[in-house]
């Protein structure tokens, strides 16, 4: 009997203190909160280009495809070096593979590899009149980005945009519900990037990389938007 006392006493002290609960819970319901986003963009010309030159290989054993490709890549390497320079043109290796070939009965029949050596920077004509000397790589792909200064310039001012342009919102919607104004809640601010219209160039160039020897490989680059959204709640007083 004692035992059953104390857990009637104890469901009856969870009841009564679930209801307290239920009622705090209930009085602290927000009334006149608005949600809102408001975003800002920022147009923005590309500045870093980024070279890819690859070189593929193949033979009846793994070894020898890996020495060949090793020969490319140093070959590539003692090229762009000669003429890197930080910022302007950075070398580093990308990346390097390398897998069986198999026949028609399932069976190992040779190998195959791939190395790639990336040249990166804002020297547009030092990148490309590189890639032209370099004779034991083929260019793969050309790419272009915003570099690390650029990035952060655009979004400094596309934020500034978004944060006036949300508290135009906020004070133009608060007064259409008869409002005075407003407090802010809570706030999120997310960037990201955007390319206007076709993307700017991403291409492979199949042909061998002994073809640009006499002359830079021409580019250009495009536009890229710097798009940053803020996104929250206010409440209206």
């Amino acid at each position: 009997m004692k035992n059953a006392a104390k857990i009637i006493a104890a469901a009856a002290l969870l009841v009564g203190a679930s209801a307290g609960f239920a009622q705090n819970g209930g009085a602290s319901v927000p009334q006149n909160v608005l949600q809102l986003s408001a975003a800002g963009t920022v147009e923005t010309q590309q500045d870093l280009l980024v070279v890819t030159l690859a070189a593929t290989r193949e033979a009846p054993d793994a070894a020898a495809v890996q020495t060949q490709l090793k020969q490319a890549l140093d070959a590539a390497l003692a090229e762009a070096r000669r003429q890197a320079q930080p910022q302007q043109m950075d070398v580093r290796t990308g990346a390097f593979s390398l897998y069986p070939r198999h026949g028609k009965d399932g069976k190992i029949a040779g190998w195959q590899g791939r190395a790639e050596l990336v040249l990166e920077g804002r020297d547009f004509p030092r990148i490309t009149g590189t890639a032209g000397k370099v004779q034991s790589m083929a260019i793969s792909q050309i790419a272009f980005d915003l570099s690390r200064e650029a990035r952060a310039k655009a979004e400094t001012e596309a934020q500034s945009q978004a944060i006036e342009a949300f508290k135009a919102r906020a004070t133009e919607l608060a007064r259409g519900f008869g409002f005075g104004g407003y407090t802010l809640r809570e706030v999120a601010v997310n960037s990201n990037e955007m390319f206007p219209g076709p993307r700017p160039r991403m291409m492979a160039m199949k042909a061998e990389a002994a073809s640009f020897a006499d002359a830079p490989v021409p580019v250009e680059a495009g536009k890229a938007q710097v798009v940053v959204t803020v996104s929250g709640s206010v409440q209206l007083r």
